[in-house]
């Protein structure tokens, strides 16, 4: 071989060299970039992931706060309702122990029957109206998580 093509296939052979590296060069830079991209949309996933898991359990918490304080209002009533029930009954025992008459015990029976039944419809449709409260208070946390989350899924669409 002459020193001219030892010198020419040197070039070739630097020059493929070269051409190589570039191309491993670009392909090492491609494959970092796509692996980049990959992690920060984890770490974007990750971190909505645990923003979405934090709304969900405040989500919660409130519900279960306004179940609590649905029972104690319920409690509340329960307990008056009790106590005023108990001292009418009282008031009307002794004002039925006094009764001159069976027409007068019959009569003051009968209003007294009259007036607790009523107070027990009236304290009923309370206690329902305080329960349709509290059920719809506590799953309006919910409701909105559920909510957003499904918005959220659409939009992602």
């Amino acid at each position: 071989m002459t020193d001219t093509t030892a010198e020419t296939v040197k070039k070739t052979v630097e020059t493929a060299a070269n051409t190589a590296k570039a191309q491993a060069d670009k392909v090492q830079a491609a494959g970092a970039k796509a692996f980049r991209e990959v992690a920060d949309k984890s770490a974007a996933s990750l971190s909505e992931l645990n923003v979405q898991g934090k709304q969900n359990l405040e989500a919660l918490v409130a519900s279960a706060t306004a179940a609590q304080k649905g029972v104690e209002t319920l409690s509340a009533h329960s307990a008056a309702f009790t106590k005023k029930s108990w001292e009418d009954g009282v008031a009307a025992a002794k004002s039925m122990s006094q009764a001159r008459s069976i027409q007068e015990l019959l009569e003051l029976q009968t209003t007294w029957a009259k007036s607790a039944t009523e107070a027990y419809l009236a304290e009923v449709t309370r206690a329902t109206d305080v329960l349709t409260a509290s059920v719809k208070d506590s799953f309006q946390p919910i409701n909105e998580r559920v909510t957003a989350s499904v918005e959220k899924f659409q939009a992602a669409r």
